[in-house]
């Protein structure tokens, strides 16, 4: 959930009486964010045939090393899969991406010309670069509409937020969403009533209201039924050529349905490349992180 999202819903479920749960437990902590806007953001440039580009770039905390001259190209609409041990930089290099986190060195670009070192967190979120965290962030105390409603992409200043109401187009693409997401059936239930699964998917929501053109999820999948993961599945793979999708996940049998290519993390590098049978069999990957 982006930050100026969280900070207008804690404002309209303070008119409530109420607190999001998990609002201040989020990666993002939870902290205030500046509502202020991209004046004219424009379109990516991805002439280049690249959406979002890394190259060389590396992080450390108190000397270790995190990320270390990664370099990583996705392409528009494509759905990458990212896997890798523990500690193999995925969740930094997200961090990195969405302004969260600086790198010591190293360059980021966003389509051709936009350079997001330059760029505070809630500057790229409004940029188009949406990310998901593993523990679902929604307002539990308000219904599924209104989560979505509250998510869609418009002013968020207070007078505006308190006088906002939905348009002809601005429903119909609501309405839309619930059928994507597969909660059509749950619209007036309360997002606290909600499974795990039906959750993630409302996030997912959320976020697709705000038109990301690349998405980060990290391991969307956890805590899933077996059912929730399939529908996920199909979620992802509608959402493939509409929005590029960064997918870091440890379900192997998930990733095999979603994936074409795979990028094997490993020390905060790549380590390996390649469909999911190529990576499986290449014996450095076997060694550090599959197991023999």
């Amino acid at each position: 959930m982006t930050p100026d999202l969280l900070e207008a819903g804690a404002r309209r479920v303070e008119r409530h009486g109420i607190a999001p749960a998990g609002l201040n437990n989020t990666e993002s902590g939870g902290r205030n964010a500046s509502t202020g806007r991209i004046s004219t953001p424009g379109e990516v440039d991805v002439t280049h045939g690249r959406i979002l580009y890394l190259e060389d770039v590396s992080v450390s905390f108190d000397g270790f090393k995190a990320i270390n001259r990664l370099s990583l190209d996705i392409a528009p609409g494509e759905l990458r899969c990212i896997i890798g041990p523990n500690g193999a930089g995925k969740t930094t290099m997200m961090d990195i991406i969405t302004g969260k986190t600086r790198p010591d060195a190293g360059t980021v670009f966003f389509g051709s010309t936009i350079d997001l070192l330059r760029h505070k967190e809630a500057e790229i979120a409004q940029l188009g670069i949406g990310r998901k965290f593993q523990k679902p962030t929604v307002f539990e105390q308000l219904t599924v509409f209104e989560n979505l409603e509250l998510a869609l992409k418009t002013h968020k200043g207070v007078k505006a937020s308190m006088f906002f109401r939905l348009d002809s187009q601005q429903s119909d693409r609501l309405a839309e969403m619930l059928v994507t997401i597969q909660l059509a059936g749950s619209v007036n239930r309360l997002a606290g009533n909600l499974s795990h699964g039906q959750k993630q998917w409302l996030e997912i929501g959320m976020l697709l209201m705000q038109d990301p053109k690349v998405l980060l999820l990290d391991e969307p999948v956890a805590g899933m039924t077996d059912e929730e993961t399939a529908r996920t599945a199909e979620l992802f793979l509608t959402l493939k050529g509409k929005h590029s999708l960064m997918v870091v996940e440890h379900d192997m049998s998930f990733i095999r349905t979603i994936s074409e290519i795979v990028t094997v993390l490993c020390d905060g590098s790549v380590l390996a490349q390649g469909t999911l049978d190529e990576v499986q069999g290449d014996e450095r990957v076997i060694e550090v992180y599959l197991g023999r």
